[in-house]
């Protein structure tokens, strides 16, 4: 499948794009959004892959501070994920001339997802997919993002990062580590926007998520107004594309193709 590289400057920052099969003007999109250390590179081929599955197009991309877009703070708001699901995406969706779509969003780009989703028109949404989402702060992830800053210290997980990060890795590192180990942010919660989301939705969790435990499922399940799919993963911990990627790949191909119909 043919890939398209592209920037865009959104809220101020040129934004790292790539789109994988039929435009816009074609057919629907699938928009990836990525974990609070991922990047367009480390979706691997799981975005292309899903594409094809389903003849519907793609668009991947590096929020500011990721990949090769353009570097942020290392100090992020408390509410970075809201003015991320608010602000950034509403207009990143105009300028790409995002027409019908299915928002994918993995930890950090699922949550950006359920506020965008619940608090935004979305008028042009067709459905939701999240993996890993967050919507509260709990004990586990910050104990697991306190073991993460350790690893980066004092392991190679710095120059693994680097990798798809490049100059941005200490930005997309500390911008991501720094505020869920912000004291104020253990009082974070988007449960807010659930109600407010209109779509079908596909939640998926491994069982042995190292950042979340089920409560956060069971939260989204419960306050959608919306149908709801659950699916939890055996065997699987924080990214179920990569850890249980038929399983995943085949769940959302499903619901993709259903809610696409």
């Amino acid at each position: 499948m043919t890939e398209s590289v592209e920037y865009i400057v959104v809220d101020g920052k040129k934004l790292e794009i790539v789109r994988y099969g039929p435009p816009p003007e074609e057919a629907p999109t699938l928009v990836f959004l990525h974990e609070g250390l991922g990047c367009v590179d480390m979706w691997f081929d799981f975005p292309e892959q899903l594409a094809t599955a389903t003849g519907y197009g793609a668009l991947v991309y590096s929020r500011s501070g990721y990949g090769r877009s353009d570097p942020c703070a290392h100090h992020r708001p408390i509410r970075f994920m809201h003015h991320e699901g608010l602000t950034v995406l509403p207009e990143l969706l105009d300028k790409a001339g995002i027409r019908d779509y299915i928002l994918i969003g993995h930890s950090d780009g699922g949550s950006i997802a359920i506020v965008y989703a619940g608090g935004t028109k979305a008028a042009k949404l067709r459905g939701l997919i999240t993996e890993a989402a967050h919507v509260f702060c709990e004990d586990l992830s910050v104990q697991s993002i306190r073991a993460a800053k350790d690893a980066y210290l004092r392991s190679d997980l710095r120059a693994r990062l680097k990798k798809y990060h490049g100059r941005n890795v200490d930005c997309a590192f500390w911008g991501w580590n720094h505020v869920w180990l912000h004291p104020d942010f253990m009082q974070w919660n988007i449960e807010e926007y659930l109600p407010g989301i209109k779509v079908p939705m596909l939640a998926i969790q491994g069982e042995d998520d190292q950042y979340g435990t089920a409560a956060q499922l069971d939260a989204i399940v419960r306050q959608v107004h919306s149908p709801c799919d659950r699916l939890m993963l055996k065997a699987c911990r924080h990214a179920p594309h990569n850890e249980q990627k038929e399983k995943t790949l085949n769940a959302m191909i499903a619901f993709v193709l259903r809610t696409l119909h």
